[in-house]
């Protein structure tokens, strides 16, 4: 009996809580209008200079272009050691296997 008597007191207490944070949550701004101070408006960055379209050219660097070809080699490079690691874990399966890492210039 003691044990929802302190359940019904708790579940009162929280939904008194419960109450007053919805009343502030959902309580007009009229009131607190008047208690904020009257801060003078300042101008905001010009919108030409802010997440400009243009980039200096004395900050630009130059790019290399790798050739399709290249990028493709690689790839099926990475691919052919990480198919031989997976094939090599299959047919002997240990811890150590399984936490080792490739010789795949990539990172796994």
């Amino acid at each position: 009996m003691e044990m929802l008597l302190m359940a019904l007191c708790v579940s009162v207490f929280g939904l008194g809580v419960a109450a007053v944070a919805f009343g502030a949550a959902t309580r007009s701004e009229s009131s607190d209008a008047r208690g904020q101070p009257d801060l003078p408006l300042t101008r905001a960055i010009a919108p030409n200079r802010f997440f400009s379209d243009t980039v200096p050219t004395d900050q630009m660097v130059p790019r290399r272009q790798v050739p399709v070809d290249v990028l493709l080699l690689q790839i099926e490079n990475h691919v052919r050691l990480e198919q031989a690691a997976a094939e090599l874990f299959i047919s002997t399966p240990t811890q150590d296997q399984l936490h080792k890492k490739t010789n795949s210039p990539f990172v796994n």
